[in-house]
């Protein structure tokens, strides 16, 4: 009998010292329970929120939080030739290879081109996004910037920067001379709706301002668009294909990250009923972003349908989408015959695809 070929290793990343700390836990087990074992040998490396590395066993550990109590730190090695995780214990250093990073990380130093810039310089093939996709699209202005070049409707918006909060009132009258109250505040790159407000009048508009300047520089003030909320999955490389439509039914007046993630009334349908050419349209606008923002691997891209006009309108582009239960990213892939654990084995070989 020959012998078989060695697995290949895959460094699970998970945690972070984003916001969204533990949605990506939650992600992360979904993940790593859906990774072909009899194909690859995992390494879990989780980041705690102060930033330490810490090598994990198993995904119980994760579920249960314990991971972070002690453990080995696990460093990614961003010497090219090395390719491998640095294992630290009492003072000795042992290297073990890697094959592959699976960044199951949202949020900044995550999905913001930061961790993509390691694995970039260690020449580790990784799932999903490269450093400029990252980037662009963790930043809602940026991101606006892009799209408005491709002509897609998207909520006129004003800027404000952290430093313009010494003077609230100032701020408020830029807001004002562009937009109708009610408006959305959001940091320009927080995810999971972290730091987002809803204004309906000036002294709300100066409550968001400082609430959403406590997570960024950048602070995104939107025109509210009243309507239905859609997500449209990605997937692919050099040719990606875009999923059907699924909506989203918060049960707050927005999906908050409390609507998101903790409250039972919130509920998704991947089978909406939509007016004539809204799916044709929002798919075509799914490409097209995703193309633009030099995308990779995998995204999701949020659209609102407009009360009204049956308008499709661009809100957000997420390129490392939640893995949790009740996320809609790999909801909308089954729901096309992609389980979960074929999409995971997908994105793995879009990894090496890019790399090669």
């Amino acid at each position: 009998m020959s012998k078989m070929k060695d697995k290949l290793s895959v460094a699970v990343l998970f945690g972070g010292q984003s916001s969204e700390h533990e949605i990506s836990c939650l992600s992360a087990a979904t993940v790593i329970s859906a990774i072909d074992r009899e194909k690859y040998d995992l390494v879990l490396i989780g980041i705690t929120k102060d930033g330490s590395w810490i090598k994990t066993k198993n995904v119980e550990a994760i579920k249960d939080g314990s991971w972070t109590k002690g453990g080995v730190r696990a460093i990614i090695s961003p010497e090219a030739a090395k390719k491998s995780v640095l294992l630290i214990k009492d003072n000795k250093v042992t290297m073990l290879r890697i094959d592959v990073v699976f960044p199951v990380l949202h949020g900044m130093y995550g999905e913001d081109g930061t961790i993509q810039g390691v694995f970039e310089m260690a020449r580790i093939p990784y799932v999903g996004c490269g450093v400029l996709a990252s980037s662009v699209s963790m930043d809602k202005v940026y991101t606006k910037i892009i799209v408005n070049a491709l002509g897609i409707r998207q909520a006129e918006f004003v800027l404000i920067y952290q430093s313009d909060l010494v003077d609230l009132e100032a701020c408020a009258n830029k807001v004002e001379a562009k937009l109708d109250y009610p408006v959305f505040v959001k940091p320009s790159k927080a995810g999971s709706s972290m730091g987002v407000s809803k204004a309906k009048d000036r002294a709300g508009l100066r409550q968001a301002l400082l609430a959403a300047g406590e997570h960024d520089l950048k602070i995104l003030v939107e025109e509210m668009i009243t309507g239905r909320e859609l997500e449209c999955a990605v997937l692919g490389g050099h040719d990606p294909k875009a999923s059907m439509l699924g909506e989203i039914l918060p049960a707050d007046d927005f999906y908050t990250y409390d609507a998101k993630y903790n409250s039972s009334d919130s509920r998704t349908n991947i089978h909406p009923d939509l007016p004539e050419g809204v799916l044709e349209q929002a798919r075509e606008a799914t490409v097209k972003i995703f193309k633009a923002v030099d995308g990779f691997g995998l995204s999701r891209v949020d659209y609102f349908l407009e009360d009204g006009t049956n308008e499709v309108v661009f809100n957000e582009i997420n390129t490392l989408p939640g893995f949790t239960p009740i996320s809609m990213y790999p909801m909308l892939w089954e729901d096309l015959g992609i389980d979960i654990k074929q999409l995971t084995e997908r994105l793995i070989e879009l990894a090496f695809l890019r790399y090669e």
